[in-house]
């Protein structure tokens, strides 16, 4: 196989709620103005990425994994996923407020869907003021209360509503009742898995008058009615991998790279960086690639040894 750091072309989706954020901050070639999402690396049925660099241009992210799935995945996660890429990469921008929503367990959604769960997690790289998430519930809640507070469209007063800012980080376990402010613009790391159960949408109607599709019982078995805690601190100390989320699914730190960092792999995953900040070049043996806030890149496994260099906040994800 090629070895080189692989880039894909976003998969952008329009969104009621999108807006232009993804091309005046990150640079994506957006057209319209309620781009929601840019699906950076995916391997979901319909929306598989395809490679714009290098070698393997052209091909999909499935193809190259067919034919060299330990030299992409990894020893480690071939052996535990078998061919199928286990994350997606997005970014979003909330030009409103999300539906709020939850994401159903692996069993679950393996019954249900035939699916994987949908564990997240979310780096906010820009918000207005005033931003705000939901997570979860303010105190201990039921079912009854759930159903009840969706009926009198009183949903928001028991839910656990946050203010953020840059650099806050949000661990959404499968389960955990969320959504996504108005004015923030996030880097979402996830499950490959497109199941969501829409609880509440604001009675919103898109562009043809219609209100989306909610699925208020799926969510009664799959939402965990405890408080959770999910906002995660961190360190930053630069140049340094500092762990910001570990979990059996994907494992993200937080790299304020100013200078230099050598990096070494094992062999056993992959590794993605997304670039939230700045700009900074991976130098491979005699290869220098450049790379600017907003870009996503795929390191295969076999690629184990690599430099990063420059001023940039970057996001390095794998699954240990």
């Amino acid at each position: 196989m090629k070895i080189y750091p692989l880039q894909f072309q976003p998969i952008l989706k329009d969104r009621i709620w999108g807006g232009t954020k993804l091309k005046t901050h990150l640079n994506k070639p957006i057209i319209s103005d309620i781009t929601g999402e840019s699906w950076e690396i995916s391997s979901v049925e319909n929306d598989v990425s395809i490679i714009a660099n290098g070698f393997f241009e052209g091909k999909s992210l499935n193809e190259l994994i067919n034919e060299f799935p330990e030299s992409v995945l990894g020893t480690k996660v071939y052996k535990q996923f078998g061919k199928k890429f286990p994350l997606l990469f997005k970014y979003l921008d909330a030009s409103e407020d999300l539906s709020i929503q939850v994401h159903p367990n692996d069993q679950l959604a393996k019954i249900r869907h035939n699916s994987f769960g949908k564990t997240e997690m979310w780096y906010v790289m820009q918000a207005d003021v005033d931003a705000r998430l939901i997570v979860g519930f303010k105190e201990k809640s039921s079912p009854e209360e759930y159903l009840k507070s969706l009926n009198n469209k009183t949903i928001i007063d028991i839910l656990d509503v946050k203010k953020v800012k840059k650099g806050d980080v949000f661990f959404i376990e499968t389960g955990t009742v969320h959504a996504i402010g108005s004015g923030t613009v996030i880097a979402e790391i996830q499950q490959t898995s497109d199941i969501t159960y829409r609880i509440y949408d604001f009675d919103r109607e898109d562009a043809h008058g219609n209100i989306r599709e909610l699925h208020v019982d799926l969510a009664l078995d799959a939402i965990n009615y405890n408080v959770v805690d999910a906002k995660k601190n961190y360190f930053k100390v630069k140049n340094e991998a500092n762990l910001m989320v570990d979990c059996p699914y994907f494992t993200t730190n937080f790299i304020p790279l100013d200078g230099e960092r050598k990096c070494n792999k094992n062999k056993q995953s992959f590794s993605v960086y997304m670039c939230v900040e700045g700009v900074f070049e991976l130098i491979y043996k005699e290869d220098v690639y450049k790379y600017k806030t907003g870009d996503t890149l795929l390191i295969p496994a076999e690629m184990t040894d690599f430099v990063v260099k420059g001023k940039a906040t970057v996001l390095e994800i794998y699954i240990s």
